[in-house]
Formats: C-alpha cells, sequence, structure tokens
C-alpha cells in the first residue's frame, strides 16, 4: 500500500484540481482554491523566516474565520504542528496546555489580546506571538498580515504522513487535564476520505457550514479539512447564534450542516416562516454528542431534513461511524463504521464480545492517533494492542450498526445493577414539559450509588418533581428510579455541546435537588 500524502500534499493537489471553485467564504470575502494554496504557501514561508522548523508546536487561539484555516495550513506546510486551543478555556489552562506541548509560537485572534496578556508571562520568556487583526496584546507581538503577505522563501519540509504530527489535539479534559492527541497527516487524510464516501459529499460542489468550533476535531475534519482537500466551500461562523446560522446557510447555499444536538436544539425554537431558509442543505449532521431520538424527531418534522447521527472521539480524528446516507437510518443508533475503519465491542479483557452484548467500544484504523503526547502509560492503557479503547460502552446489532450505551466512567451501579443514564435520560426527553436532561451517580454508603436527574424545563411550564417521578415509575425499571430531582436554568456544557458531567457531580450541585421518597 502506498504511503497518504501529507495535508499540504493533498492541498495543493486540491488547488490544481479546482483553482477557481471557492474554498472559504466569510463576512463579504471570497478565496478560491488557488488562492487558499497560494495565501498558506506564504504563511509557511514566513513562519520559516522566523524561525520555526519541523515539528516544532504551534498554539492557535482564534475563533472560526479564514484567518483559522490559512494558520492551520500554513504551519503544516512550515512542517510545524498545530496547538489548536479552546475558546472555552480560562488563562491558567491555556498556559498548561501550550505549557505542556511545548509551543514556541502562538498565534492568536485580536478579540482574545487581554486572555494573551493574563498567560503571556506563565509561558517561556522566548516564545514568539502573532496577532490576527490590529489590536495585539504588546506592541512587539508579529501582526498575522506580514505572514500572509510573506515575500521569503521556504523549503518545502520532508513530512513522513504516518509519523509527523500534524495536530496535536487536546482533549477535553473531563477526567483531569486534557491531554494531547497526537495525530499524524495520515491519520487526518485518511479519515477525511473515509467521511467523504460515507457523507456521499461531493468534490468541487458541497458547501458546508461551519458553526461548530474549529479548534474541535469534528469541525476541524469534516468542516475544514475535507472541503479543503476536496474543492469544496467552508462557510465558518465565528460564533453560534440562530440568526447568523439562518443568514449564513441561505446566502452561501449550504449543502451540509453539521452540528452536536444543543445546536440542533435551538434551532427548533425559529419561526417556522424562516425554515425556506434552509432549501439548499441536503441533510444535517449530528455528532459529538448523543442526541436524544425525541430531538431527531422534531428536527426532521419541522425542517423536512433527515438527520444522520454519527460519532467518533477526538483521538480517532474523530469520525468512526454514521448511520449511511441515503441508506437505512437508526434512531438511537450511531451508525456503521466508516471506510477504512473497523470497530469492535470488547470487555474489560480485551475480548470480543458477540452481538448485542454491552461492552468497551474499541477502533482500529489509520485514522486511530500516534498517542498522547509525553503521555506513554496513559497511551499504553488506552489500547489493547492496535485497537484504541474509547471509553464508550455499547453493543453492535446483527446488521452492523454500532449504539453507544453510555461513557464506562458515566455508567452508574445501584445495588450491584448497572444502570445507563443514557437510557433514563432518553425516557425523559420524551415527557411532557422536559426540554434537557442529565442523569449522574450519586455515592450512597447504602445503596452503592443513587440516580440523580438534572431537568431544564421547556418554557411556560410548571413541571414538578411529583410528575418528573411519576412519568419515571411508569417508563423507567426500578433500579433506574431517580432518588434525587435537580431543576437548572441549563446545563454545563464544553465548546463541543458535550455536558459536562463532572460540574453535575460537584455536591454542591447535587445536594441541590429534590429527594424522592
Amino acid at each position: 500500500m502506498t504511503e497518504t500524502p501529507s495535508l499540504p500534499d493533498l492541498l495543493r493537489a486540491s488547488a490544481a484540481k479546482y483553482p477557481d471553485h471557492l474554498a472559504i467564504r466569510f463576512q463579504g470575502r471570497n478565496t478560491t482554491h488557488a488562492a487558499f494554496d497560494a495565501a498558506t504557501d506564504r504563511v509557511a514561508a514566513g513562519l520559516y523566516e522566523r524561525g520555526i522548523r519541523k515539528g516544532d508546536r504551534i498554539g492557535l487561539y482564534c475563533a472560526n474565520s479564514d484567518a483559522f484555516a490559512m494558520a492551520y495550513f500554513g504551519i503544516l506546510k512550515a512542517g510545524g504542528t498545530v496547538v489548536p486551543v479552546n475558546l472555552l478555556m480560562n488563562p491558567k489552562e491555556i498556559a498548561y496546555v501550550l505549557n505542556d506541548a511545548g509551543a514556541s509560537m502562538v498565534i492568536y485572534l485580536d478579540v482574545f489580546a487581554a486572555a494573551v496578556q493574563a498567560f503571556r508571562s506563565s509561558l517561556p520568556p522566548e516564545t514568539a506571538f502573532v496577532c490576527i487583526g490590529e489590536m495585539s496584546a504588546d506592541e512587539s507581538d508579529l501582526p498575522f498580515a506580514s505572514l500572509v503577505g510573506s515575500t521569503a522563501d521556504c523549503p518545502a519540509p520532508s513530512i513522513e504522513p504516518s509519523e509527523d504530527v500534524a495536530v496535536n489535539l487536546y482533549t477535553s479534559g473531563t477526567t483531569g487535564y486534557p491531554k494531547g492527541a497526537m495525530l499524524t497527516h495520515r491519520n487526518l487524510a485518511s479519515n477525511a476520505r473515509s467521511i467523504s464516501i460515507a457523507l456521499k459529499l461531493e468534490p468541487g460542489r458541497d458547501v458546508l457550514l461551519v458553526v461548530l468550533p474549529m479548534f474541535h476535531a469534528f469541525a476541524a475534519t469534516v468542516g475544514m479539512i475535507y472541503p479543503l482537500l476536496n474543492g469544496c466551500t467552508l462557510v465558518p461562523v465565528p460564533k453560534f447564534d440562530p440568526q447568523l446560522v439562518m443568514e449564513a446557510v441561505e446566502q452561501n447555499q449550504v449543502t451540509v450542516f453539521p452540528a452536536v444536538p444543543s445546536m440542533f436544539g435551538v434551532m427548533l425554537r425559529i419561526p417556522d416562516e424562516a425554515v425556506a431558509k434552509f432549501a439548499s442543505v441536503r441533510y444535517f449532521v449530528s455528532g459529538g454528542a448523543a442526541m436524544p431520538v425525541a430531538l431527531m424527531e422534531q428536527l426532521e418534522a419541522k425542517f423536512g431534513k433527515l438527520v444522520y447521527e454519527g460519532d467518533g472521539p477526538t483521538e480517532c480524528s474523530p469520525v468512526t461511524c454514521v448511520n449511511p446516507i441515503g441508506g437505512k437510518r437508526k434512531p438511537a443508533s450511531v451508525g456503521q463504521v466508516v471506510p477504512d475503519v473497523a470497530m469492535e465491542i470488547r470487555d474489560d479483557r480485551g475480548d470480543v464480545l458477540p452481538h448485542g452484548e454491552i461492552g468497551e467500544i474499541c477502533v482500529r484504523g489509520p485514522n486511530v492517533m500516534k498517542g498522547y503526547w509525553n503521555r506513554p502509560d496513559d497511551t499504553r492503557e488506552s489500547f489493547f494492542g492496535e485497537w484504541f479503547r474509547t471509553g464508550d460502552l455499547g453493543y453492535e446489532d446483527d446488521e452492523g450498526y454500532f449504539f453507544i450505551v453510555d461513557r464506562k466512567k458515566d455508567m452508574i451501579i445501584v445495588n450491584g445493577m448497572n444502570v445507563y443514564p443514557r437510557i433514563i435520560e432518553e425516557a425523559l426527553h420524551r415527557c411532557p414539559g422536559v426540554r434537557e436532561v442529565a442523569v449522574v451517580g450519586e455515592p450512597d454508603a447504602r445503596h452503592g450509588e443513587n440516580v440523580v436527574t438534572f431537568v431544564v424545563k421547556a418554557e411556560e411550564t410548571d413541571l414538578t418533581d411529583k410528575e418528573i417521578r411519576a412519568y419515571c415509575r411508569e417508563h423507567l425499571g426500578r433500579h433506574e428510579q431517580p432518588k434525587k430531582i435537580v431543576f437548572l436554568d441549563q446545563l454545563p456544557r464544553n465548546a463541543a455541546g458535550k455536558i459536562l458531567k463532572r460540574e453535575l457531580r460537584k455536591s454542591g450541585e447535587l445536594e441541590r435537588g429534590v429527594d424522592l421518597p
């Protein structure tokens, strides 16, 4: 098998094949594939001129924009490794990530200048800073425009796609400090190819909306890398606002709309007369978190568009499976494996389980990360041989469709019985008056753990804990009954839309609830 080309090589090939096709449409600026290829060459040359060499890590602290993509691929063309910064992190957390990665440079958007100033002193004094925009954190910071306008020469570095790390993508840190997943050029290129086939995307034709944050794996691979390597168009939206989304979809004739369930939930509340703005969309893609079946049904009824749910962790570049486009969809399923990827259900010893039995979802393929940056022990613990352990509990049916029951760490054990929060959450999403719900376990000396349910009420409802309890008695088993109900105005989420259950498990939140007899 021939070696997969590097991401820069694939970008150049796309620009040569589709030079005049639009690569990015952003706030009135239209950039063709040929122009994008040339601009990223100049960024790479500017970085080389300022001492960046192959293997150097560069932090990228930027909102969704054309500049994000130019910086990203400019870094890759210089032979560097991109370290995307989560925009929701505080300065202390950002400093941890950049120091852990050993970043020698930080490219940042000027709206984040105050945060940059706050963590600057926590980085080594030799760290270089580049500002996208005019309001830099410090007058010594280099303007990004000088990189884009560079006339220097940049010797093309020799890239080994299977070995050289393109992106050091830090996980959300739901179980502690974030870890840097080392994704190689081969990992990301192979996943982009798998996505193209699985989603039946059309090179040179499809237009993808990118409202998910581009520092996140789902948005980066599906919304940015794929279109740039295949002559398609990406439409970045800097923040999630339903009005901005509607305008972007209509004005740019978006054909594919990837998002997370929480975003789709908000889109349900747009006026019915605005639905026509989505006429160009072929289908919705949901990932990043489990989509409640009730939400999927409501979304499809309102927009008349099918929702194809998929899944995949950061460490897998990230897409591993999706319901087949135009084929058989199974609600509550994350679908079948994408091309070139293998998935199995295994027990705690690593033995393969038969169809229908619940175990840990494990993945093997060219999309699986090289390992965690400077974490050899964590890397070893995350694999059964070549198989990456996702930490998701699920099962495979006889038709090769995978179902995620829950995160392994989120499973609750009540009186020795396994309780899967997602089953309770799916049931309560159908309860009248419930808008959102999340379930966690609370330690209990007598029962091991108790089920605690956090509920966000729908607008204009007077739903009570007694009504929820009655609904649970009718639709759930005895061991799944909530012991406590907590009403919240909103659920804590990370930038990818995943509910932060670690925040809900904090004693202060658990103690707020109403104990049920």
